[in-house]
């Protein structure tokens, strides 16, 4: 049997993954609590981790997990930049979901779009008040708009199709360009001065945290709009709030926070916020925020279960892993991973 701690527990991770679960193989201990070096502990006799975005699986707690016999850390993300590769390299190996379902994600970022734009929160809060005044609630089209597209992995190229279908024009940014992909690629500061809408798709690195930031905003076209679904760290969340401030930017679209961690997915009503960024973001009625439920799709909930258990029966099936990461991964020509290996 294969022993597996799942962290951050949510009840529509355990309905989609005791669908495909082999009660004949597998045995799952689901824990509410996320995963950090004080939580490590609950994992102890467990061949297997399974995480989410916003456990945080620094060098500490890696070396904890090895101790306690962890053999597998199974990210059931794409994401994963909240795990410390390097650290985990030749003890654990670390394997993730790259594409659950890139149609959950873009559709939700052309919904946050147009939710904005046509103002249809404000809408729907003045209805159910039975206020059918349609004062202020003047939106634009998106036809006509450009939209610079930034990441044009799998989520990105279907985002940019929906806008296509919209009649925008789209402008992308890629360090590794796209084929066939009906987009304009220019650089990333030509891309900030000519986009009436920026909207992120890519994954956090060293190179892009704070992608957005004092300067770049500056050189922006004034009233722009910015969206991200992707990971809150590549908006720098102070210069964005003084950015809305001061009438630069004219709205954004948040599913993501830099500081999302220990406020995301969890019911904080009851509590007083002490993130005052947030607060104030939230306060602006130019500022859309969800949390982070872009993948909250049934199809992408099956699609994270069934690769989750793909990946954990291959490992200990002794077969390479197509989905295992590591700090080396396709940085060196000796890439183990490219010869269809493990990574150590």
């Amino acid at each position: 049997m294969i022993n597996i701690a799942m962290f951050d527990t949510k009840p529509y991770d355990r309905e989609s993954f005791e669908k495909h679960i082999n009660s004949v193989k597998h045995i799952i201990k689901y824990f509410d609590t996320r995963l950090t070096k004080d939580t490590a502990g609950l994992a102890a006799g467990s061949d297997v981790v399974v995480a989410f975005v916003n456990d945080s699986i620094d060098a500490e707690t890696v070396d904890l997990l090895y101790g306690y016999g962890v053999k597998l850390i199974a990210l059931r993300c794409a994401g994963f930049n909240n795990v410390d590769v390097r650290a985990a390299f030749e003890k654990i190996h670390v394997v993730r979901v790259p594409a659950y379902s890139p149609y959950a994600v873009a559709e939700h970022t052309m919904a946050l779009l147009l939710t904005s734009v046509r103002r249809i929160h404000k809408a729907y809060n003045r209805t159910k008040d039975f206020n059918f005044s349609l004062n202020g609630l003047t939106g634009f089209d998106l036809f006509g708009k450009t939209v610079g597209v930034v990441g044009t992995g799998k989520i990105g190229r279907v985002f940019v199709d929906i806008c296509r279908g919209f009649g925008m024009k789209v402008l992308a940014f890629d360090p590794f360009p796209a084929q066939g992909i009906e987009a304009e690629y220019v650089n990333l500061g030509e891309l900030f001065e000519k986009s009436d809408i920026i909207s992120l798709h890519c994954p956090l690195t060293s190179e892009n945290y704070h992608m957005i930031n004092r300067q770049t905003i500056k050189t922006m076209k004034k009233g722009v709009i910015i969206v991200n679904t992707s990971r809150g760290q590549l908006i720098d969340a102070e210069a964005l709030l003084e950015g809305i401030k001061e009438k630069k930017i004219g709205a954004a679209c948040l599913d993501v926070y830099e500081e999302e961690s220990d406020i995301f997915f969890e019911d904080k009503s009851g509590h007083i916020m002490q993130d005052d960024i947030l607060a104030r973001l939230l306060s602006m009625p130019n500022v859309l925020i969800t949390s982070h439920q872009a993948f909250l799709t049934k199809e992408a909930l099956d699609n994270i279960a069934k690769t989750t258990f793909e990946n954990i029966d291959a490992f200990f099936a002794g077969l390479p892993l197509e989905n295992e990461i590591c700090y080396r991964c396709g940085k060196t020509e000796e890439c183990r991973k490219n010869r269809k290996e493990r990574c150590f």
